[in-house]
């Protein structure tokens, strides 16, 4: 299977009140496309940093991060940003959502950068939200919302420009149990029905275990990877 994500000889190393961290230490990883991966590891591991390094939020200081066919590194800040919106979707802890938007225009907001009419950026933005189960709340701002629901809409609006890569950083971090699965399930469903690649920063090894591997970072390099053998949540897809 084709590699989704390449990093090769990455470092990251932050500079804070004339100390330096290095968070990725010549990092070597690949990542098979169509694969739900999760990423594990202490905090200060370098997880968060790899997320947006994957996502063309932040340079690497040496090494060459690959997305599909993109080496990254060789974007400049504007052509990065083009690409983003094409290529990859996020999904936060904080959902992100804008208050005074309902449901649907916050789908909308990444489709205003793609050359589509005001009716093509509606219909993909309702197609998105029908597809995670919120076709009759697409009127409803944030606050009418549960925090499930919430999580959904983000979750539809990383998928309106049908990305290759979804990019998930503790989605499920502020979710009770029973909301936090069926996020995961859904996270599950997108990666097996419309094989897209995802990448998820987790602490909760429960998540963890919806993905097909995880991967686990110390320091700054990679630990070890475990597959799963039989994701949960398989029964219920």
């Amino acid at each position: 299977m084709a590699a989704a994500i390449a990093i090769h000889s990455v470092t990251k190393t932050y500079h804070r009140g004339g100390e330096s961290l290095r968070v990725l230490d010549d990092l070597e990883l690949q990542m098979e496309a169509g694969t739900f991966y999760a990423l594990m590891g202490p905090s200060g591991s370098g997880k968060t940093t790899l997320l947006n390094l994957v996502g063309g939020l932040d340079h690497a200081d040496a090494g060459r991060v690959v997305v599909g066919d993109t080496d990254l590194t060789s974007l400049d800040g504007s052509e990065l940003a083009r690409w983003r919106a094409a290529h990859v979707g996020f999904v936060f802890q904080g959902f992100n959502l804008l208050p005074v938007l309902t449901a649907r225009e916050n789908v909308e907001l990444p489709l205003l950068l793609a050359p589509l009419s005001k009716a093509q950026r509606r219909e993909q933005a309702e197609r998105a939200l029908a597809l995670v189960g919120l076709g009759d709340r697409m009127d409803h701002k944030p606050r009418e919302l549960s925090g499930g629901q919430e999580q959904r809409v983000a979750i539809a609006r990383a998928i309106a420009t049908d990305p290759q890569v979804i990019l998930a950083d503790e989605p499920t971090g502020d979710l009770d149990r029973t909301t936090a699965d069926a996020v995961l399930d859904l996270l599950q469903r997108l990666n097996r029905e419309l094989n897209k690649t995802i990448l998820m920063v987790t602490h909760d090894p429960q998540a963890a275990g919806f993905a097909d591997q995880v991967i686990h970072l110390d320091k700054g390099k990679l630990g070890r990877i475990d597959r799963n053998e039989r994701p949960a949540g398989a029964r219920r897809v």
